[in-house]
């Protein structure tokens, strides 16, 4: 950054992207410290105590959302052509990241609850006058990766040129409970 750039400001849209992003990290899990036998002969060593070594229990990670799965051949074949309906579509079209999240998320649980098995999710391919080089196109397979969106998700793959190619999903939703 130059001496006259300004630091850029967050906005609320980001900070709530950042949470739900960061709601998924799970910690590493690190190798404990072996204590020193005491009673090993080395003649450069004191004798020494060892350490007492506490253990913390490490944090219950949240339940692990099952992985995503890619869409078969055959099925996006038959979506193409019509032999497997889509249930339901939303256009994320002219929203802002925050706005599109929110509205993803709403689709997906009600297109659930009604049953639906196969959505399609445009998100445009990108590219307009504001510059944002398909930031939706971008992120939204990423949101659908997120936790929050694997419960209700089971696999998702690019749609077919009939159905808006490269910008738009197919997703294939999970059994309502």
């Amino acid at each position: 950054m130059s001496a006259d750039e300004k630091p850029r400001v967050l906005s609320a849209e980001d900070h709530a992207l950042w949470r739900s992003i960061t709601r998924s990290i799970v910690p590493l899990k690190r190798k404990r410290a072996q204590p020193l036998n005491p009673h090993t002969p080395d003649k450069t060593r004191k004798t020494v105590r060892p350490a007492r070594v506490v253990a913390t229990p490490a944090p219950t990670p949240p339940k692990a959302a099952p992985p995503l799965m890619r869409i078969d051949r055959r099925m996006k074949q038959a979506l193409a052509r019509g032999r497997i309906e889509i249930d339901a579509r939303l256009d994320l079209h002219g929203r802002t990241q925050g706005e599109a999240h929110a509205a993803l998320l709403r689709f997906l649980q009600r297109a659930q609850r009604d049953g639906a098995r196969t959505v399609l999710v445009i998100t445009g391919k990108g590219g307009g006058a504001a510059g944002g080089r398909g930031v939706l196109k971008r992120q939204v397979p990423l949101w659908l990766a997120l936790p929050e969106f694997r419960v209700l998700v089971l696999g998702v793959e690019g749609a077919h040129t009939a159905h808006g190619g490269e910008g738009a999903l197919y997703v294939r939703l999970r059994r309502g409970r």
